[in-house]
């Protein structure tokens, strides 16, 4: 395949040049309309831009793909609007020839919703019929009766609210969906991503991974339209060690073993990520915990590390980043912090210190805005703080959380650009990173020879955009958040095509 007239992000408009691939690497980078034709596919980019392929670091794919099919829930504005929604829905399924056991809600946002969410709101609109309203940071559920009789579930009559590690357990019964529909739909979602300008994720499912992104690799008759690398987490982590399983060691085609994920905290909209201080305006005082007591947090991660695996751990409150930076620091171990969303201000350059990496979502600063300015007024200062992670010299890289953010690279680039999104003033604007830095955070590539053939032709150049609408962050970030793509090439493979 030969990309001609090709203008290569951070080059001069008028170098244009020939891209070479051969099987999934680039063989050449010569001037436009030099190199030998032989026998590849010749594809005009019409002077459109080139950039390396993006990455999304931090994805839970098959809850991703289930959860384009499910009822979405956003931007319902308090409990009772979204039982509504979802004795709606709960009508549309009774109509179909074949309805669904259960009815799924997602996306929820309810840290500053004013009535209560309880079993009896919810029987009062969904019925007999099992409901789960998942929230948008998927820490926790809120089910109807139904639903608790239905899996046997204890102790949560009045409110139906489940919480952490046991909704972590009840997500895996609930996903207990034929393998075949699900591979179905995860290669819906792939297209997808491809379209986006994805050629590569870390897939975190809560689930064991390995065995599901074999079979779909297989399936697909060859590479997947993804480079993936698949999670182990602390259940599954000893059939992992048993199955001889270790970071880096490839499944199928383009599928390797992801790193050993841990989530050691809660969330900020459900006020159990771990803080050095109490939540503001909650009484009693909270101050979210850890799901797993330290030193046992201490124990997996060094059996992991020990056994050839690389670490992503979640920690979003400050005390429980404090944790586990000690514990990286203590035992030498490598890998990242998955989230990172408040620090203490002596924890910033421990990163670059420690060698320990921040995978952050910039998306949920846009998404939590108004939440963070309630419970954690006192110190936005140290939250989503972008910039000063940056300056503090933290190897940074970009994802969704892909369902509570969607999987698309350009969601993800225009919050961390512009940190706004629907048309409002930026949100701590100063912590906003450069676009050639977070284009540079979502990619693990590069336009040269040698390099894997992973690569995407815009078709707008996004540094124009930027220089266009400079003066209206807001107008920038609609632009970057529809950024079209024309062309994505994964591992020497057409994946995505408009041109």
């Amino acid at each position: 395949m030969i990309l001609t007239r090709a203008r290569r992000w951070g080059f001069p408009a008028h170098d244009l040049v020939d891209i070479v691939i051969e099987a999934d690497r680039i063989l050449e980078i010569v001037p436009a309309g030099s190199a030998a034709p032989g026998d590849h596919e010749i594809i005009d980019c019409e002077e459109r831009v080139v950039i390396p392929g993006l990455w999304d670091e931090h994805v839970h794919f098959t809850l991703w793909a289930q959860h384009r099919r499910r009822v979405s829930l956003v931007g319902s504005s308090s409990a009772a609007e979204a039982a509504t929604r979802m004795g709606e829905a709960v009508i549309a399924n009774s109509t179909l020839s074949a309805p669904d056991a259960i009815v799924v809600g997602t996306g929820y946002r309810d840290g500053l919703w004013s009535d209560d969410k309880t079993t009896q709101l919810l029987d009062q609109h969904t019925g007999d019929t099992p409901v789960i309203l998942i929230s948008v940071d998927v820490h926790s559920a809120w089910v109807n009766s139904a639903t608790l009789r239905h899996y046997g579930i204890a102790g949560h009559d009045h409110d139906g609210l489940i919480t952490e590690r046991e909704w972590f357990d009840l997500a895996r019964r609930v996903d207990d969906i034929d393998p075949a529909l699900l591979d179905d739909w995860a290669m819906d979602a792939a297209r997808h991503a491809a379209s986006r300008g994805v050629v590569g994720i870390v897939d975190l499912e809560m689930r064991y991974n390995a065995p599901d992104w074999i079979r779909r690799a297989q399936a697909a008759g060859g590479r997947y339209p993804l480079r993936v690398e698949a999670g182990v987490y602390p259940d599954d982590l000893d059939r992992a060690l048993d199955e001889g399983l270790a970071s880096g060691q490839e499944l199928a085609p383009g599928v390797t073993v992801g790193p050993f994920k841990i989530i050691t905290d809660g969330s900020l909209n459900t006020r159990t990520a771990h803080c050095v201080e109490p939540y503001r305006g909650v009484q009693p005082p909270e101050y979210g915990a850890m799901n797993f007591p330290p030193a046992e947090i201490e124990a997996l991660l060094v059996k992991a590390h020990t056994a050839g695996f690389w670490l992503a751990v979640h920690a979003i409150g400050d005390e429980a980043n404090r944790i586990v930076l000690d514990i990286f620091e203590k035992h030498g171990l490598r890998g990242r912090i998955e989230h990172a969303q408040l620090l203490r201000e002596e924890d910033f350059p421990r990163f670059r210190q420690l060698g320990v990496g921040a995978s952050v979502q910039p998306e949920h600063a846009v998404d939590d805005r108004d939440v963070t300015d309630v419970y954690w007024a006192d110190r936005t200062s140290r939250a989503f703080a972008l910039r000063r992670m940056v300056d503090a010299g933290a190897a940074v890289v970009l994802g969704s959380d892909a369902p509570v953010s969607p999987l698309d690279p350009w969601v993800s680039i225009a919050a961390a650009v512009t940190r706004t999104r629907d048309g409002r003033e930026p949100w701590h604007a100063e912590q906003a990173l450069t676009l050639t830095e977070a284009l540079g955070f979502s990619q693990r590539s590069s336009i040269e020879v040698s390099e894997p053939a992973d690569l995407v032709v815009l078709d707008a150049d996004p540094a124009w955009l930027m220089d266009a609408f400079a003066h209206d962050l807001p107008k920038a970030s609609d632009a970057l958040r529809a950024m079209p793509i024309a062309l994505t090439v994964c591992a020497g493979d057409i994946t995505h095509r408009a041109v």
